[in-house]
């Protein structure tokens, strides 16, 4: 029988564990990426919750910034929640003099759009591809999507509409952080990508 693909979480900077943790339960084969390397190793990646300018200076440090968009661009899945979510936008409104995304999601996000760490908060959302029940979301100075591209479709809204889930191909992105409260629907989505794209 046939080994499932690797997959990687992007350790710079982060919530790397967490996101280990649910995919390690999930039965994957997980990679901390640091390297082109590893990068090389991996059929999938996990761009976690952490801070965007210092995930988009240490991929450049390491030099793993332009493999990475180049893995983009050839299809491979990726995944990224808060920052990461802001490191696969196109489009960064509110960003830091000088910051770049890795881009490939045909979406505007703006960064910290729900505040300061003291203004975090939980809810449940409703994500029709997911099923019942409701997703239980954890919000941590998260971005929100300001609009989505022709090519990308919102997952899941706030019940004042802002956007906070999105998906294009083999792309995936949240606002907020599932892997800190047990939800592991959007990382079994994932996996499927992963399956289906490495057959």
């Amino acid at each position: 029988m046939a080994l499932p693909p690797a997959v990687g979480v992007l350790a710079l900077q982060g919530d790397v564990r967490e996101h280990q943790q649910v995919l390690t339960d999930l039965g994957a084969e997980v990679v901390q990426v640091r390297t082109p390397a590893q990068l090389d190793a991996v059929s999938g990646l996990i761009i976690p919750g952490g801070e965007s300018s210092v995930i988009d200076k240490l991929s450049r440090i390491f030099e793993i910034a332009g493999p990475i968009k180049a893995r983009i661009a050839a299809g491979m899945p990726v995944f990224g929640t808060c920052a990461g979510l802001i490191m696969l936008a196109d489009t960064v409104l509110d960003s830091i003099n000088g910051q770049q995304s890795f881009g490939g999601l045909d979406v505007t996000v703006r960064r910290n759009a729900f505040g300061s760490q003291n203004q975090s908060f939980e809810t449940q959302l409703a994500v029709p591809e997911l099923g019942e029940p409701a997703v239980h979301a954890t919000f941590i100075r998260g971005p929100v999507v300001e609009s989505v591209g022709p090519q990308a479709r919102a997952m899941a809204s706030l019940p004042d509409g802002r956007v906070v889930a999105v998906a294009q191909g083999n792309l995936l992105g949240t606002s907020f952080h599932p892997e800190m409260n047990g939800e592991a629907r959007f990382h079994r989505y994932f996996l499927d990508l992963v399956a289906e794209h490495s057959a």
